[in-house]
């Protein structure tokens, strides 16, 4: 598969708790030079990254992050509050609770609620797939798919687990045809990269990929 066409997948990520501007800049200067999807960085850095790229490049943030248990009022307000700031994708955090629970109505609401919020701008769903088992992860791909969401995301990067080839074949089987796959964590190499590129993945959150095509320029 061609460097190019990975690259153009990625989004290109920190999302450090200790990120600071110099760090973001960079990769935002990294995002543009190598053609990836968009960067994916903290809220609080939206609007000066996307005053830096101007345009440039797609800003995704993360509302309801990492744990995802903050209010549905709470997560629509992150939302709506980044894409004032200039966000164009939005990847959230689902209630991982709410799945134990199987409040199904309450998951698929508060979906749609946020991507109401998202003001017609991107939203992925990150359901964290490292804490649940197939059959929940099967019904998750039915609510993704009913919400409206674009994609649905496997994994915040701080879970404990991050995206395995196995969760991707399963999504790919089980979301529907409107629905396209973010693979995040734990992507190591453009053998990893590509390798979830073929089983379905549309969009890889990871920072390895840049870091692979500077090695290769090296």
């Amino acid at each position: 598969m061609d460097l190019k066409d990975i690259l153009s997948r990625c989004d290109h990520t920190l999302l450090s708790q200790t990120a600071v501007w110099e760090e973001i800049r960079a990769l935002c200067d990294d995002g543009i030079k190598y053609g990836c999807a968009s960067v994916c960085i903290p809220a609080s850095y939206v609007a000066q990254a996307a005053e830096y790229t101007a345009g440039k490049l797609p800003i995704c943030t993360v509302i309801g992050f990492p744990n995802g248990y903050s209010t549905t009022k709470a997560k629509c307000f992150e939302a709506a509050d980044a894409v004032e700031n200039g966000a164009d994708e939005i990847d959230m955090v689902i209630n991982l609770g709410w799945v134990k629970d199987r409040k199904w109505d309450e998951l698929l609401g508060e979906i749609r609620t946020v991507k109401t919020a998202c003001g017609g701008k991107l939203l992925k769903v990150i359901i964290e797939t490292c804490f649940l088992t197939d059959e929940e992860k099967i019904k998750l791909c039915e609510l993704v798919t009913a919400s409206g969401a674009e994609y649905i995301k496997t994994s915040t990067g701080f879970g404990g687990g991050g995206a395995t080839r196995e969760d991707v074949a399963l999504f790919k089987a089980h979301v529907g045809p409107g629905v396209k796959i973010k693979a995040a964590g734990g992507i190591a190499d453009l053998k990893d990269a590509e390798d979830f590129i073929n089983l379905g993945a549309d969009r890889l959150g990871t920072s390895r990929v840049v870091k692979a095509a500077k090695a290769l320029e090296r």
